[in-house]
């Protein structure tokens, strides 16, 4: 019999792999932990966390951050749930318009959204002037926790859609005419059968919501005023312009990492207790709206869809208007694109560059990640595959923070470079493309490389000759997503970036806290063309018109 091989090519990718990611993950990760109980003699201490938990006007954050996630996620399942149902169960019209619509509200970056209903309803936005000036009517405050939550909601409840789309799909229809014929239909049947049926995926979603929504500061920062929040602080800490405190924000972002990893055990514990399995050999047939109840449907479909879009609508119309920098003049042109180009117009170039590369990495290690999680099980292959879900549950200003910490002295000097932004750029977005390479391999049987093996092939040409271009529309689709999540990318870039590697989104930010609103709108909605073109390529690369989580 012949020695079987110690190390074959597999294990030499998969053990450069597991170094990889403990270089750029799990190392940084020990940097921040090691960080945050050095205290300021220089020795072991846990003053850092005394001091948050000690004070209120740190621990306040925490409670605000609470407040501002806890709603959010509520009111985005309030808002997403019922939508899901009403898009998948009723012939609703423009539904193929209302699903784009949807998408981009949650593929642009939150602060966005928050800038535009400052000028909409703020003191002087131009809905609240209006009202003020016509009707003698003042609006609620637009700052502090109603804008947040407002914004956040109207950014988030679009993934609650989209995953609980997806469950929807996956339920019988025999189950519902069954429900029809014990005289449980139409509000009763949402609640005992629909939501008990979509549960596990309810809660999925929920914990994405939370994620996002915790992690997130672009929004607070901007509308959030006095209202401080958990994120903020941990920015505030690390580049604060009064003198920056590494180990408190370190231990700051400990906090956050255990939050968010006991958030992600409860919902998973409660995932399997929930969990079922269903196969659709009947997929839901859609009925026509009609009637009152249908005139309801499409008034909510389109109040809520409008109402989240409106925003986008409104920056691309600001993006038109004359301005002379902080403020709007009679007329329309192309001045703000123009002027916003020759600042910062190296923004551009520079999404394609470092977005593309990250794409490319993406793209290759969620390939070969996901072939030895299917294919070729073992302790190293899972442990890898564990490593590259943490970034899922890691605010990306952690990730940027622990980066930062990292590899901001030799022997490795990488901060302020191309390189560093593209690490981060894959750690944050691989966990994403992982699981969808995961689900389309799955698919594929076993069966056809073992033949293509028997045939003469190795297993590497066999890899790449057979099982690559079997998951090729899965890739592909994939791709395109993790690409408008590449640009639109700001948690973690903002961290990273210096004046040679602006982004769009940071360009967009910059324009944003100066008050350069005109230029601001100009290259965001450079910034939503660029994501409705790759949604375009999405669907027609996927051949489906509706795309689910």
């Amino acid at each position: 019999m012949a020695r079987k091989k110690l190390f074959d090519v597999w294990a030499v990718i998969y053990l450069t792999i597991f170094i990889a990611y403990t270089l750029f993950l799990i190392y940084p990760m020990f940097i921040v932990l090691r960080n945050s109980v050095v205290g300021e003699s220089g020795s072991f201490s846990m003053e850092w966390f005394t001091k948050f938990f000690s004070m209120k006007y740190y621990s306040q954050t925490l409670i605000h951050s609470f407040n501002v996630t806890i709603a959010t996620t509520f009111l985005s399942l309030i808002i997403g749930v019922p939508l899901a149902y009403f898009y998948n169960l009723y012939e609703i019209k423009g539904k193929t318009v209302i699903q784009v619509l949807i998408i981009l509200c949650s593929m642009s970056a939150p602060f966005i959204g928050a800038y535009a209903w400052i000028q909409l309803l703020g003191r002087m936005g131009i809905v609240t002037v209006f009202l003020k000036s016509t009707f003698g009517i003042t609006i609620p405050n637009i700052y502090g926790f109603n804008g947040i939550v407002l914004v956040l909601t109207l950014q988030l409840y679009p993934l609650v859609f989209l995953y609980v789309s997806g469950a929807l799909k996956n339920i019988d229809n025999s189950l519902l005419e069954a429900s029809d014929n014990l005289g449980c239909s139409g509000v009763p049947r949402f609640f005992k059968v629909i939501i008990p049926l979509c549960m596990p995926t309810i809660l999925a979603a929920s914990l994405l919501v939370f994620m996002r929504a915790f992690a997130d500061f672009g929004t607070p920062l901007l509308i959030g005023e006095g209202y401080r929040v958990f994120p903020v602080e941990i920015y505030a800490q690390f580049l604060s312009e009064t003198g920056s405190n590494y180990n408190f924000a370190a231990a700051i972002s400990v906090i956050a990492i255990i939050i968010t990893a006991l958030i992600f055990i409860i919902q998973k514990w409660l995932s399997n207790r929930f969990a079922f399995t269903m196969n659709a050999l009947h997929p839901i047939e859609r009925k026509p709206a009609r009637g009152l109840g249908g005139f309801f449907m499409h008034l909510y479909t389109y109040l809520v869809v409008g109402l989240a879009f409106l925003p986008q609508l409104y920056i691309v119309y600001q993006s038109f208007q004359n301005t002379s920098g902080k403020l709007f003049k009679p007329g329309y042109s192309f001045s703000s694109y123009k002027t916003a180009i020759q600042r910062l117009g190296e923004s551009i170039p520079n999404t394609f560059i470092i977005g593309g590369i990250a794409l490319i990495f993406v793209v290759f290690f969620a390939i070969l990640i996901a072939y030895f999680v299917v294919r070729r099980g073992n302790i190293i292959t899972q442990t890898i595959d564990t490593m590259s879900m943490l970034p899922y549950i890691i605010p990306g200003s952690v990730v940027g923070i622990a980066l930062v910490m990292a590899f901001n002295s030799k022997p490795f000097v990488l901060t302020g470079t191309i390189t560093i932004m593209v690490i981060a750029l894959c750690i944050r977005r691989l966990p994403y493309t992982i699981r969808s390479s995961v689900a389309i391999l799955q698919q594929i049987p076993l069966t056809t490389e073992e033949a293509a093996i028997s045939l003469g092939a190795s297993k590497m040409k066999t890899f790449f000759a057979v099982t690559v271009p079997m998951m090729s529309n899965g890739i592909i689709s994939g791709a395109i997503l993790s690409w408008v999540m590449i640009i639109t990318e700001l948690s973690t870039a903002i961290i990273l970036y210096n004046s040679r590697t602006v982004t769009l989104t940071l360009a967009v930010y910059t324009f944003v806290t100066r008050g350069n609103y005109g230029y601001a709108a100009a290259l965001a909605t450079v910034l939503t063309a660029l994501t409705i073109v790759s949604l375009l390529i999405f669907m027609k690369v996927s051949k489906s018109k509706e795309i689910t989580f």
